[in-house]
């Protein structure tokens, strides 16, 4: 099971770092991530590996957002099933 992690904002030291101990801590294996600095904004797109995950989604998805709200960060997780659902044409 795979889910995608998106993260937006203002560009600063360590928001990599902070998002992926967030899921290094429970199991989360970072599989792919790309992003990209625009003059001051931060976009990046992280798929991560939940099969292991210690903890349900929702509750990596909430200590992924509390920890994005602590850098002025909006971080989105959604599972590999909706966001493929999502984009489908």
């Amino acid at each position: 099971m795979r889910a995608v992690v998106t993260v937006i904002g203002k560009d600063m030291v360590g928001i990599l770092a902070k998002i992926s101990a967030i899921c290094a801590e429970n199991d989360v294996n970072v599989m792919e991530v790309t992003q990209s600095v625009l003059q001051d904004l931060f976009a990046m797109i992280m798929l991560v590996d939940i099969s292991k995950c210690r903890i349900p989604l929702v509750n990596l998805s909430e200590r992924l957002t509390d920890a994005g709200k602590e850098l002025n960060l909006s971080v989105y997780v959604m599972h590999e099933d909706i966001f493929n659902a999502m984009h489908r044409i």
